[in-house]
């Protein structure tokens, strides 16, 4: 029997609610499969903050250091209680982006995945969207702008400013370029590269080093496009795409973008992968407006448990077996009250109910 250590970091808002649905899942794949889990639980968030007095509290770093991969929920409060935290504190600066740097997980995926059959949830005709959405966003994670040199303070006319710098070098952009590269060669064997390059000298060398890396691939075509004209495409013609790479900031804003196109960042899970340990999280917020009742959609906190088990363990067809059941809940016509629309004809389903129709749908494959 394979034994595997997880960090559950539930984190804040809705995280403990989606996160049991998470854990119901791996308990059934446990039952199926010749493994075992060793779960340990540690604070991360906003939460952890009021109650140690850090984000990323010692005690919660030592438990990712013993893990072989990381689950994390979601994290961050309202405006109000965030006013509470020290601006170095905050959920986002004080927990996740030390979490990168200290894994270093350069390679975040996102999957943007919308069968035909799923249609009503995009605000998208159905004509764009034609047989369905499948897109997979590869963002650098530990690089760029989020953790260039950063500076504040008043200049000589006595006018405050901010001063953040953009830096990459060519072995910080040549191994995301080779991730997507080897990314598409296992799907169409297209590679779109998002950048700036007729405004920005980052992405000047980003290109150069895609030229370069594209000789070790001759076989995928290679599509270069400015990061704005990007943005208008997903909503006129997100088919055209198949694997997108780009850097983080441009990154961050396109995979939420697709969200949108999708219906809700709560269809989006991903997967932040290290040489040595990843990390797996839904992509949308803490949503505290909801929390605690029961109606937030687990599905991307689900499926990046997918994802845990496909890349970190190695569990291919359990993967896909989730993915179908995850989707068969949908197709059945049911949902939770955050994700649907009015006038839309499906049953509504708790928090709860909707990962125990997930359940029965892997059991009964």
């Amino acid at each position: 029997m394979k034994n595997y250590k997880i960090a559950v970091l539930a984190g804040d808002g809705i995280g403990e609610e989606i996160m049991a649905e998470a854990i119901k899942i791996l308990k059934l794949v446990e039952e199926r499969n010749d493994v075992s889990f060793e779960l340990m639980s540690g604070e991360f968030g906003a939460s952890a903050w009021f109650n140690t007095g850090h984000s990323f509290p010692e005690e919660t770093k030592k438990i990712c250091d013993q893990a072989d991969a990381i689950l994390k929920g979601t994290i961050g409060l309202s405006h109000e209680e965030s006013k509470k935290i020290p601006v170095d504190e905050l959920p986002e600066r004080g927990a996740l982006l030390p979490m990168r740097r200290r894994y270093d997980t350069f390679a975040n995926f996102r999957p943007v995945y919308l069968p035909a059959s799923l249609a009503h949830f995009s605000p998208l005709k159905p004509e764009i969207i034609g047989d369905g959405i499948d897109i997979i966003i590869i963002r650098e994670l530990v690089g760029g702008l989020y953790f260039g040199e950063k500076e504040t303070g008043v200049n000589e006319q006595g006018l405050r400013y901010a001063r953040e710098m953009l830096e990459y070098d060519e072995n910080q952009i040549r191994r995301i370029v080779e991730i997507g590269f080897q990314t598409a060669m296992k799907r169409k064997q297209v590679l779109h590269s998002i950048h700036k390059s007729n405004v920005l000298k980052s992405s000047v060398l980003w290109t150069d080093i895609v030229g370069e890396v594209s000789e070790d691939y001759p076989d995928v075509e290679v599509v270069h496009v400015l990061v704005d004209a990007a943005a208008t495409y997903l909503c006129l013609n997100p088919g055209q795409f198949d694997v997108m790479v780009m850097e983080n900031l441009f990154g961050d804003i396109l995979s939420d973008q697709a969200g949108g196109i999708l219906g809700s960042l709560g269809l989006m899970p991903s997967a932040c992968v290290g040489p040595e340990k990843s990390y797996y999280e839904p992509s949308h917020g803490s949503a505290p407006d909801i929390a605690g009742k029961n109606i937030a959609n687990p599905y991307s906190m689900i499926g990046s448990v997918a994802m845990m088990l496909e890349m970190s363990f190695g569990m291919d067809e359990e993967a896909k077996n989730l993915w179908k059941a995850m989707q068969s809940v949908f197709a059945a016509g049911y949902s939770t009250p955050d994700l649907s629309k009015p006038g839309v004809d499906v049953t509504m389903v708790s928090t709860q109910e909707f990962g125990d129709r997930v359940s029965e749908f892997l059991i009964s494959q």
